[in-house]
């Protein structure tokens, strides 16, 4: 039996979601498939690939209507759009394309083919947004430059160095029911952004989970100069640094963190 035959032959008695973890023999290109996002949402979808894509990126999620359906997300321009891909247990349908193995597929985005949407203009597929993100370069240099200043090597500072993932400073926000903008003292820790009512202050404010942000960008919305927002379902908090690079830093690592914890 062929290759090809016996991976048909495996794909039609696996449960859909297995197809995507498998990392035995034949399936390794299953688990090496890098665009796969699993159960992202389709609105944390949308707020990825039109945050860190750009035009033609697109990535494969799970649908969430039903078992063996999943939606491809495409961005276009300043839109997102979502496609079905059905796995029937044997083969891939999306659009009038059918394809017999997963390798197939991933053959068939690997030539950049045009995708019509419904108002008919074409989307040429051509950046795969791939799962894992690497960590902003620039926590990297904060760390050497660290090194430097204190006459130690990098190497040294590794077991007692924070978190490359952490950040911390003051920034300015703006209140919930009183639109009144105070200082705050903000602490990012894992997927956890705390603020407190200064540096020395033993308890935080509040607590955000990054799992619930939806999206962080710039906002110009406020009549003030570096200002961005981290969009919940429930609230969008507005926040301005001293500086735009320290904005602009804030927005990296934030928007790596929302990449990180939406793909787990």
């Amino acid at each position: 039996m062929g290759r090809a035959e016996s991976l048909e032959g495996k794909m039609s008695t696996q449960d859909p979601s297995d197809l995507w973890s498998r990392s035995d023999g034949e399936a390794e290109l299953l688990q090496d498939l890098g665009w796969y996002h699993g159960n992202l949402t389709r609105h944390a979808a949308e707020a990825l690939l039109l945050s860190n894509g750009c035009d033609g990126s697109y990535l494969l999620r799970d649908s969430n209507e039903r078992i063996g359906l999943y939606s491809l997300s495409v961005r276009a321009k300043d839109s997102v759009k979502h496609f079905h891909v059905e796995y029937t247990g044997y083969s891939f349908k999306f659009g009038f394309n059918e394809f017999s193995s997963l390798r197939d597929f991933v053959k068939h985005f690997a030539n950049q083919p045009l995708i019509g949407s419904e108002t008919g203009t074409l989307i040429v597929l051509k950046h795969p947004y791939p799962k894992k993100v690497e960590e902003p370069s620039i926590y990297e240099s904060v760390r050497v430059h660290t090194a430097m200043q204190t006459g130690r090597s990098e190497n040294d500072l590794v077991p007692t160095a924070p978190s490359l993932g952490t950040k911390e400073g003051y920034l300015t926000k703006q209140g919930g029911l009183v639109k009144t903008w105070k200082t705050r003292w903000f602490t990012l820790h894992r997927n956890e952004l705390k603020y407190f009512k200064d540096q020395m202050s033993p308890e935080p404010i509040r607590i955000l989970d990054l799992t619930e942000c939806s999206a962080v960008q710039f906002d110009y919305s406020q009549e003030r100069v570096n200002c961005f927002c981290l969009v919940f379902p429930f609230r969008t908090f507005y926040l301005c640094a001293k500086t735009g690079v320290e904005a602009d830093e804030w927005i990296k690592i934030l928007r790596w963190k929302l990449v990180s914890y939406s793909c787990l």
